[in-house]
């Protein structure tokens, strides 16, 4: 069997597949917090797949009426893809070593989250390939690794297109009038929260880059006020401005893209790609299945 991850800040997703089976493949899919090498060290990633992970294998149906244990599935893992945000060059190596320790019989490869967007949306086809979540990245894919990527800097001096960023433009037009008092008083109302709650939020609590990116919920329900469809376009303008339009290829003008922003608002997105000569491929929530996929016609 072979286990795939996705893992973001928050969330790792799973999946465990049949190596041999043509159809029917996957066998389980579970969901952990997220594992990230740059925050979190070595054993605190083993603590998180030993309380975690294991109780999922624990509990798993395999073969039609037999439950098996952890160890019997641990047992029969041969290979791992691991795909992470903080997974980089220099970190990388921490996940490697935890996934090793935990699965010792299995091969483990660990690359960027990234990376495994693009093989999640473009497969073995070349495209520019986008994460358009709470944070933003893009890259330029040649159908099997990353050739090009503009750095995305971070909510604070970038991450264009990403929901937190949606919400610094969202709250910014509330308070300074840029938007409708109608939307600004109904988003207090919807929040719970008061203009000093906000602020503290914003620049005392952990995570703000979460709050503001949960803004976007409530501008997914409000769409039918024009000014705010105009705000999540010019989000996405900035970041075809700033991202898309800076890569060195003329001929890949298709762009996939993954995260809860990208599906939330892919009639914005697409309209956006057309408006900049672009066309969209896949769009999807999450990279799992994209990978589940990718890895069906590799193993």
């Amino acid at each position: 069997m072979i286990l795939i991850a996705d893992s973001g800040g928050s969330k790792t997703d799973w999946a465990l597949v049949e190596e041999e089976k043509a159809d029917n493949r996957q066998i389980l899919k579970g969901r952990t917090q997220g594992l990230n090498p740059f925050h979190q060290s070595e054993d605190v990633i083993l603590h998180a797949l030993e309380c975690e992970l294991n109780p999922i294998f624990q509990v798993m149906d395999l073969k039609g009426g037999c439950v098996h244990t952890k160890d019997d599935v641990i047992e029969q893992i041969t290979k791992i893809f691991f795909y992470g945000a903080g997974c980089t060059s220099e970190t990388s190596y921490v996940m490697r070593k935890a996934l090793m320790k935990h699965f010792p019989k299995a091969e483990v490869e660990v690359d960027s989250d990234l990376l495994g967007a693009a093989r999640a949306v473009c497969g073995y086809e070349p495209g520019i390939a986008c994460i358009l979540g709470t944070g933003a990245n893009s890259c330029l894919y040649d159908g099997k690794k990353i050739t090009q990527n503009i750095p995305p800097l971070g909510y604070i001096l970038g991450d264009e297109g990403s929901g937190a960023v949606l919400g610094k433009l969202f709250l910014n037009g509330i308070f300074k009038g840029s938007l409708s008092e109608d939307i600004k008083e109904k988003y207090l109302k919807w929040s719970g929260l008061t203009y000093p709650q906000i602020i503290d939020k914003v620049y005392r609590q952990p995570l703000a880059n979460r709050f503001l990116a949960g803004i976007s919920l409530f501008i997914k329900e409000n769409l039918k006020y024009y000014e705010l469809r105009d705000l999540v376009i010019y989000n996405f303008q900035c970041f075809f401005e700033k991202n898309v339009l800076c890569y060195s290829s003329d001929s890949i003008r298709t762009l996939s893209a993954v995260g809860g922003v990208a599906s939330a608002f892919e009639g914005e997105l697409r309209a956006c790609a057309e408006h900049f000569n672009y066309k969209i491929g896949k769009v999807i929530d999450a990279p799992i299945d994209g990978l589940i996929g990718y890895y069906s016609e590799t193993v």
